[in-house]
């Protein structure tokens, strides 16, 4: 892009050329500005490949401007403009347009939206920290951080306690360290970054109430451009390899000594938290906080596992091996889908009694029975439509697998140690046709509000599967207790 500029002077600040404009309209705008001797700055923006702070070095002319730090220069999604210290008038140049002092008023004060950090919120905030496995989280104080272009800042309410992060806390699985843990939030919105779209902002106002999914879609990749979020190639390249958001950095800096601390998801175990607002979605007032954080990684990842992965229909026979806060919200999704068996298999008869309330009609102890035989004999010697895995381990890999029909979907949504393997009678999956599918968790832009509405109505029982709550600095011990098996269904944090 390059930006044509006509002015007295413009001072060759590097100060100036900071910003990186993002597309904006082909029409021409003046700002008259009250300062010493009035400048006019006549602007055009067009395709370039030139950089733009190799042309402002090529284009500057002269200039009597006095004040060079009280320059710069600013765009908002669809308009280009200029910012001085105090109050400028903006006015189309363009008279062919009838819309543009709408579109520039409208994009001015997009661009002008209420900045947290500048209008009396804190300048920083608590997060819990994963240092190395084998160490406690810690809690640390950090910069507050700052949203950038189509990301928001949430004042986290509350934060969901997954085995995915006991995962990363445990060194199964690899992930940039130091960070901090947490990927499934809600909260309220207090700041937008800058040059984030209107329509993001229009969505979601200040103060609106929340909630995140840990699938961060980028909205633009391959993938994402294909509806299938839950694969976006930003997330899974900057994210989840590296711990940062999609520019490759952090938004987390220790307030002590400004080193970065790395993000899972978006860092939820934290008092604020920097989300890119394709992952987010707005929850209704009738929904409370603390039950609604399992919307965003528990309930999805049911969610992407049966509709997506499983395509299950009214009348399948289903199987959820493992009843944990992902399994418990597999059942009740697939009685949401009309699934006509739904067996329960666990280990542990507290939970496999919960599971009855989540929708089973069957309940299988692994250690008291085969369970593969018991599920073959309830399905009157058939095997289930779809069996979902939902534990992670070799084993019960096995018996998914096995507990399909023939023509079957056998769906594995339990993360374990990295590397590990499952293994598979080859014979019986070419002859039989069974369907070995993974399924990582669902979509947020078209899931999201789906199971918004799914908990709205009642049809998903949000209280029944948070089973327990705790404050902000018992988040340790809660995963302590994850860890040991302590926890039935899903543990949410209080942090505000």
């Amino acid at each position: 892009m390059i930006l044509f500029i006509t002015a007295d002077k413009l001072p060759s600040n590097n100060k100036i050329v900071r910003s990186r404009f993002q597309s904006v309209d082909k029409h021409f705008c003046t700002v008259d500005c009250p300062l010493r001797t009035r400048k006019r700055l006549l602007f055009k923006a067009i395709n370039s490949t030139m950089s733009f702070p190799r042309f402002l070095r090529s284009a500057i002319k002269t200039s009597r401007i006095t004040s060079p730090s009280k320059f710069a220069l600013s765009s908002a999604r669809s308009t280009l403009f200029a910012t001085f210290n105090g109050d400028c008038n903006r006015r189309p140049f363009c008279s062919d347009s009838k819309n543009s002092t709408s579109e520039s008023e409208k994009s001015t004060t997009a661009s002008a939206s209420s900045y947290y950090h500048l209008s009396g919120g804190p300048s920083h905030m608590r997060a819990a920290v994963f240092w190395e496995p084998g160490k406690p989280l810690t809690f640390e104080d950090f910069h507050m951080p700052r949203p950038k272009a189509n990301e928001v800042l949430i004042k986290t309410k509350a934060c969901g306690v997954c085995h995915s992060d006991l995962h990363v806390m445990k060194g199964e699985l690899p992930f940039a360290s130091p960070c901090v843990v947490g990927h499934e939030i809600t909260g309220e919105v207090v700041e937008h970054g800058q040059l984030t779209d209107t329509k993001i902002i229009e969505r979601y106002p200040m103060g609106s109430q929340v909630v995140g999914a840990f699938i961060m879609p980028c909205g633009s990749c391959f993938f994402c451009s294909k509806g299938q979020d839950d694969l976006c190639e930003a997330f899974f390249a900057y994210n989840r390899a590296k711990g940062t958001l999609y520019d490759g950095e952090t938004r987390l800096f220790l307030r002590n000594s400004g080193k970065p601390v790395y993000m899972y998801s978006m860092g939820g175990l934290a008092e604020y938290c920097v989300v890119p607002a394709h992952a987010l979605a707005v929850l209704p007032n009738t929904l409370p906080y603390t039950e609604s954080a399992i919307l965003g990684c528990a309930v999805f990842t049911a969610y992407g596992a049966m509709a997506h992965a499983a395509e299950v229909r009214p009348g399948d026979a289903i199987a959820v091996i493992g009843i944990g806060g992902v399994g418990s919200s597999c059942l009740q999704i697939a009685r949401a889908f009309g699934a006509s068996e739904i067996i329960a298999v666990d280990v542990q008869d507290e939970k496999l009694q919960k599971a009855k309330m989540f929708g089973a009609t069957h309940c299988v102890n692994a250690l008291k029975e085969d369970a593969v035989k018991r599920i073959k004999d309830i399905t009157g010697g058939m095997g289930v439509d779809v069996a979902v895995e939902a534990l992670g381990k070799p084993q019960t890999f096995l018996q998914c697998v096995q507990s399909v029909r023939d023509g079957g979907k056998a769906v594995m949504i339990g993360l374990t140690l990295s590397g590990a393997k499952g293994e598979v009678d080859i014979n019986h999956l070419v002859r039989r046709q069974i369907k070995v599918i993974g399924s990582y968790g669902a979509r947020a832009r078209q899931d999201l509000p789906k199971l918004i509405k799914l908990a709205e109505s009642g049809i998903f029982n949000l209280s029944a599967a948070v089973s327990r709550t705790c404050k902000f600095e018992e988040a340790g011990q809660a995963y302590k207790d994850l860890d040991q098996g302590a926890i039935s269904g899903r543990c949410v944090v209080e942090i505000m």
